[in-house]
């Protein structure tokens, strides 16, 4: 049956049916394989009807073979190239909270630690207006 259909391989089919999960493709007169939905092309596919229609004929990738089963694991995108991928704009950092004298130090401080040392710089402070 799949004897001639190796893993790997890239040959022309037929589509010959179109469910919700998948197509079948006819790869000769006597077998047939299935394009599963995620394996139509790069991204999300809705519906397959708005990249498929039967008697499409289309390039395909056999992805597995199942002697025993009968089954052939076909793809659509492993033929294709993926697209370029946006490079997305990089968040920026919030800059590192120093206080004086800890030019040294580097790294952030928690708001706790912060205001802790915020709270006796206060109290030292009102001391001395005192």
């Amino acid at each position: 049956m799949t004897g001639k259909f190796e893993t790997g391989s890239v040959i022309t089919g037929k589509v010959t049916g179109i469910q919700p999960y998948g197509a079948f493709v006819a790869l000769d007169d006597q077998t047939q394989g299935l394009v599963h939905i995620s394996e139509i092309t790069h991204g999300y596919v809705k519906d397959i009807h708005d990249f498929l229609k039967v008697g499409d004929e289309i390039k395909v990738k056999v992805l597995s073979v199942d002697e025993e089963a009968g089954k052939i694991g076909l793809s659509i995108k492993a033929t294709e190239e993926p697209p370029a991928r946006e490079k997305k704009p990089r968040r920026r950092q919030a800059a590192a909270i120093i206080s004086e004298g800890d030019e040294g130090q580097q790294g952030f401080n928690t708001l706790k630690e912060k205001l802790t040392e915020w709270i006796e710089q206060s109290q030292s402070e009102d001391l001395i207006r005192k």
